[in-house]
């Protein structure tokens, strides 16, 4: 397999991200997030912390940053950590936050509900 250059790897986590595949995301202050992801084409996890995007998906937001990590339950305890740091530090407006996704690449597309393509 291929290495990913780190500009490659931040375009798969956010387009995971904005098409709802991420585990667990909570809103930081300053309209920033947390996300844990589980990329199935590698079968590697990630944390990403991003700002929002003002450019509709033609750039990645400044001071974007992940963490990659081999096995999924290392990430998760990773991403627990880093929640609660952001916690102690008041910097936690929101666990578990649906806020700007889409926003990325899709200026904000409303998120569908799990089943609804099987409601009648």
């Amino acid at each position: 397999m291929q290495e990913r250059s780190e500009e490659e790897i931040l375009s798969r986590l956010l387009e995971l991200e904005n098409s709802g595949q991420a585990e667990r995301r909570a809103e930081l202050t300053g309209e920033r997030y947390l996300t844990l992801l589980h990329d199935p084409d590698n079968g590697r996890s990630y944390i990403l912390r991003h700002g929002s995007d003002s450019t509709e998906g033609a750039e990645i937001p400044e001071n974007t940053e992940f963490y990659e990590y081999p096995a999924t339950d290392v990430a998760q305890r990773a991403y627990e950590q880093l929640l609660d740091e952001s916690r102690r530090a008041g910097e936690l407006v929101e666990d578990d936050s649906s806020e700007g996704i889409g926003d990325f690449e899709t200026s904000g597309a409303e998120i569908r509900d799990l089943y609804a393509d099987s409601e009648p």
